[in-house]
C-alpha cells in the first residue's frame, strides 16, 4: 500500500516519490520559465543589478536553479539578448507548470519578432511562490515593466531611469497583459507598482 506501520514510507513509496521528483526535473530542463516576482514594484528597483538579483533570490528560495535575470531593457541592455544565445531557438518558453499545455512560446526568440509577443489569455502567469499573478489581487495592476521595443531592444530615457527612479513624471515603457501582449507598448509613470518578470536564462549542463 505504500506505507509500512507508523506511517513511513516503504521502498516502493520512495521509489515513487523519487520517480516522480525525477519527471518532474526532466520536464523542467527542456523549457525556460517565465515567473514573476513575489512582489510588484515601481520603476525605482535600485537598478537592473538589484532587480537580477531578485529574481536570482526568489528563485533559489524555491529550490529552482537560480539562472534567472529581470525581463527588462535598461542602459546597458536589451532584453532580447538576455537568455543565452544556445537557449534562444531550443526550449519553449513556459510558465513554470510541468506541461506542455503552458508552452507560451516556442522559444525564446519568437517573442521578439514584432508583434508584441501574443499572450494566450487561458495561460496564468505564476509568481515564484505560485501565486496567479493574473488573477490575485496582491498585483492590482496588470501590467509589467520591460523598457523595450517589440523587438526586445532597450527603448531610449523609457527605463525609469536606469530603473532607480518612482516620480511620476518620469516614464517607463509597460505592457499591459490584459491586452494580450507581453511586449505591448505603453509608456506610464514611473510610480505605478507593475509586474516584474524574471526569465531562466539557461540550462546547468
Amino acid at each position: 500500500r505504500g506505507r509500512g506501520r507508523g506511517g513511513r514510507m516503504t521502498k516502493r513509496t520512495r521509489l515513487v516519490s523519487y520517480s516522480g521528483l525525477t519527471l518532474i526535473r526532466c520536464f523542467l530542463s527542456f523549457q525556460l520559465n517565465l515567473v514573476a516576482l513575489n512582489q510588484p514594484h515601481s520603476g525605482d528597483m535600485m537598478g537592473l543589478d538589484v532587480a537580477d538579483r531578485m529574481c536570482y533570490e526568489q528563485a533559489k528560495a524555491m529550490g529552482l536553479a537560480p539562472n534567472y535575470r529581470a525581463f527588462i531593457s535598461s542602459q546597458r541592455q536589451d532584453l532580447v539578448h538576455v537568455v543565452f544565445p544556445g537557449f534562444r531557438e531550443t526550449l519553449p518558453v513556459t510558465n513554470l507548470r510541468v506541461s506542455l499545455l503552458y508552452v507560451m512560446f516556442m522559444n525564446w526568440r519568437s517573442i521578439f519578432n514584432g508583434d508584441g509577443g501574443p499572450l494566450d489569455a487561458r495561460k496564468p502567469i505564476y509568481s515564484f511562490d505560485g501565486r496567479d499573478v493574473l488573477a490575485d489581487p496582491f498585483w492590482p495592476q496588470k501590467s509589467i515593466w520591460h523598457g523595450s521595443t517589440s523587438r526586445g531592444f532597450r527603448v531610449v530615457d523609457k527605463h525609469c531611469e536606469t530603473w532607480r527612479a518612482d516620480h511620476m513624471s518620469v516614464m517607463g515603457q509597460s505592457s499591459s497583459l490584459t491586452s494580450g501582449l507581453l511586449l505591448g507598448q505603453h509608456t506610464r509613470s514611473c510610480s505605478n507598482q507593475y509586474i516584474i518578470l524574471c526569465i531562466e536564462t539557461h540550462k546547468n549542463s
